[in-house]
């Protein structure tokens, strides 16, 4: 008897330390990829077949697939590129499609691909008139566009796109903020594939990239602008926000913030990164843990730990001052929600929550953009005439 429990004991002890040994594992793969710049995203959406010839397209149903509204898709491991229209048909198996054009590529061969929200491939193709310009960042020139107002003048929103994207995903604010009379500059920054890349080549999660916005908020006040509000997309939100609570420079011109799908807890988005990839509930939170620790040096190549307590907006909310446009999807599916209700909790006077329903992780402006548009618009057309705190600072001074 004694024998047997004892063989019992080390069969338990073993499974235990496997169990543990393989959520390390697990724990280890989920914040090296977090923190890892996307090289070629995953081509999720299968192509059951296309006709050029009737201009449709026909893919296998999924949340993604069968979103509303019109899209870019990526095929061939971005080697092909096509413009997709809104929904034809939804058999609950397969999705038709209207396919408006093909840029490159052959997607007549294409077996799978990927739906995207930045429809606009670069700014020529709006049709106004634009620069290619050079942010001097700590860490060299990051490049960005500058596409001025119709009448440009001294209001200025500043684009931060998100995590794996690039700044084609802003594209979609230039029409409105155009018409509202504000210059819009679209901004990289650092390991996001065209801004120089820091020593370890990793995201801080907005913990590093805020030092580019605030880059980018110094060569709009130098080139005229009189007035900013940054705009982030997902991750782009993040850093839009650390910058804001972070430099004194920024918050001088700073008269809005507008965040789409924003990332604003990253254990939330962890937990449910987690759920998503049927992981343990434990693992998002060893993986939070993870990162803040010496250990996330050497087990992800990041050049030093990262604070996720210390990006914690919500914590911070007080220290906010300015009007914010938070835009998010109940439907999000890569972004919970859960942070950005907390946020307009903490702040019901700055903030103006609007929540959208069926679109994807910043997808809104594809979903629904004549309500997207119209939010955006009546947003900058408030701010366009408002006091910025430098402003406010010399009239207490003169008082």
């Amino acid at each position: 008897m004694a024998t047997a429990a004892a063989a019992a004991g080390l069969v338990v002890a073993g499974v235990t330390a496997a169990t543990a040994a393989a959520a390390a594992v697990v724990t280890v793969l989920m914040a090296r990829r977090v923190v890892t710049p996307v090289a070629v995203r995953d081509e999720d959406v299968r192509v059951v077949s296309v006709d050029l010839a009737a201009g449709e397209i026909r893919l296998e149903s999924s949340p993604e697939s069968a979103m509303t509204g019109r899209y870019g898709f990526w095929f061939d491991r971005e080697s092909g590129h096509a413009r997709l229209g809104d929904v034809l048909a939804d058999d609950g198996r397969t999705v038709r499609r209207a396919v408006p054009s093909v840029d490159f590529g052959r997607l007549d061969r294409a077996r799978r691909g990927r739906m995207n929200g930045w429809y606009y491939l670069g700014p020529w193709e709006l049709g106004h008139r634009y620069e290619n310009v050079l942010v001097e960042t700590a860490l060299g020139p990051a490049p960005a566009w500058h596409i001025p107002a119709e009448t440009p003048g001294p209001n200025w929103i500043v684009q931060v796109h998100g995590r794996g994207a690039k700044r084609h995903e802003a594209l979609r604010a230039v029409d409105t903020a155009r018409e509202a009379g504000w210059d819009s500059l679209l901004v990289s920054y650092r390991n996001d594939g065209e801004a120089p890349d820091s020593v370890d080549r990793r995201y801080g999660l907005g913990g590093t990239e805020w030092a580019d916005v605030v880059a980018a908020v110094r060569y709009a006040v130098e080139h005229g602008a009189e007035r900013v509000v940054l705009m982030g997309w997902s991750m782009g939100g993040a850093i839009s926000l650390q910058a804001v609570l972070r430099s004194d420079e920024v918050r001088e011109r700073l008269v809005g913030i507008v965040l789409d799908s924003p990332a604003i807890d990253w254990s939330d988005i962890l937990r449910f990164q987690g759920t998503l990839q049927r992981l343990p509930h434990p693992i998002g939170d060893l993986t939070t843990r993870l990162l803040g620790t010496d250990a996330a040096v050497m087990l992800t190549g990041l050049a030093a730990p990262i604070d996720l307590e210390g990006l914690d907006v919500i914590a911070h909310a007080d220290e906010l001052d300015v009007p914010m446009l938070l835009m998010h999807s109940v439907d999000d599916g890569f972004v919970p929600i859960d942070g950005s209700r907390r946020l307009a909790a903490a702040r019901p006077d700055l903030v103006d929550f609007e929540v959208f329903e069926g679109a994807r992780h910043t997808k809104l402006w594809n979903h629904d953009p004549e309500r997207w548009m119209a939010l955006l618009r009546r947003f900058l057309d408030r701010q366009a005439d408002a006091a910025p705190a430098e402003d406010l600072i010399d009239d207490e001074i003169v008082g």
